[in-house]
């Protein structure tokens, strides 16, 4: 079997696993004051020193979450929440067009649910980025501090954000800004304190450590309320029990990701798919190919071929990758960010995304280009029967 879909789940890290067993022998509660809470706790704090290394923030800016869904949530509604306790209420919130579903949902439920709150999309580029003019022009409209929305990298192209434009643009009308790194962490160079952001999320199993956890780094002084009541955990920050053996196996993987520095690796197998691809198939589209981009990530098409029969086929086959579609009660919709990107409904539909790894190799792209010589190979034999 050859997984290349790393950008939803990247296989756990040896080091991560190693780590994660370590901890699963501790057996104490890190609020507990006994010997066995006390190794409990430092198994916590290193895990966090860990994560903050890989995100250019100090160690109290790290809030460990249930996951990236999690911190994005905590960060928004917190935000909203922390800044009325602060009486400095937001009154807007600015998103992007191609943001993680956990942040376009829980924004736009803010929205309906908060009094005095209205939201705005940011739109996008052709070639995927983030239009920063038109932030710039929706910052200087209407009253209130508002709240900007903006990810690292994109989760289904790749597409590098200008997160230096977005946070001069924002710092400049007063906005706080909270940028969603769970996909670029490990890939690209993050730093916290130098880009200017005011919240910044990260996952575990994104670069190699556990599902079910993740965290959200907090600038000091930023509005912040816990939204999950019952206990004086994180700082009072975010309350339950911390998952003491999923931390250590996020600070493992994130030790790891910090001393490969393996994007260029990933690009050189990103390249050779793409030339591959585009030699055997001239008519073929890259979405957000005229942009920089995670070295990891390639998303195309190949017009005339579905999605949908492309996965299923290539499953068949042994290759595992994901589409740029998102199946639902077996229904295939058109990816809203390829949508925002201006990519019409019939090549979305024959959108598929290959994402590269740690464990990835050469051979994985000679047997992903292989499985894409029979597939399509399947369907034009199809079509002359």
């Amino acid at each position: 079997m050859i997984y290349l879909d790393h950008n939803a789940t990247s296989p756990l890290r040896p080091e991560a696993r190693a780590a994660m067993e370590r901890a699963l022998e501790i057996g104490g509660n890190p609020s507990s004051v006994h010997g066995a809470g006390r190794v409990a706790r430092a198994c916590v704090e290193a895990a966090r020193e860990s994560v903050a290394r890989l995100a250019g923030a100090e160690s109290a800016d790290v809030v460990f979450t249930s996951g990236g869904t999690e911190a994005n949530a905590l960060a928004l509604w917190g935000a909203v929440y922390g800044a009325l306790e602060a009486e400095a209420r937001l009154t807007r919130l600015f998103v992007s067009a191609i943001e993680h579903s956990s942040v376009a949902v829980n924004a736009a439920v803010i929205a309906a649910r908060v009094p005095g709150i209205r939201i705005a999309e940011i739109p996008v580029g052709s070639d995927g980025a983030i239009d920063v003019e038109a932030l710039r022009v929706l910052l200087r409209e209407g009253k209130g501090r508002a709240l900007v929305a903006a990810m690292a990298a994109n989760n289904e192209t790749g597409v590098i954000q200008p997160l230096g434009e977005i946070a001069r643009h924002a710092k400049e009308a007063g906005a706080l800004l909270l940028v969603d790194a769970v996909q670029s962490a490990g890939k690209v160079t993050t730093d916290f304190a130098k880009l200017g952001a005011d919240y910044l999320t990260l996952s575990a199993h994104k670069i190699g450590g556990p599902q079910g956890v993740g965290a959200l780094i907090v600038k000091s002084g930023v509005p912040l309320a816990s939204i999950v009541g019952g206990g004086g955990h994180e700082r009072g920050r975010r309350a339950g029990t911390e998952n003491v053996s999923g931390i250590a196996g996020f600070g493992a993987a994130a030790a790891v990701v910090r001393e490969l520095g393996t994007a260029n690796r990933l690009a050189e197998f990103r390249d050779r798919f793409e030339n591959g691809v585009r030699k055997r198939w001239p008519q073929a589209v890259f979405f957000g190919a005229s942009a920089s981009r995670l070295g990891n990530t390639s998303n195309f098409a190949l017009p005339g071929i579905s999605a949908e029969n492309a996965m299923m086929g290539l499953d068949l086959d042994g290759i595992m990758v994901s589409s740029g579609s998102a199946c639902s009660s077996g229904k295939v919709k058109s990816s809203r960010v390829l949508k925002a990107m201006g990519v019409d409904d019939e090549t979305a539909r024959s959108a598929l995304r290959v994402s590269f790894g740690w464990n990835s190799s050469d051979d994985d792209v000679d047997a992903a280009l292989a499985a894409l010589d029979r597939l399509v190979a399947r369907a034009h034999s199809r079509v002359a029967a």
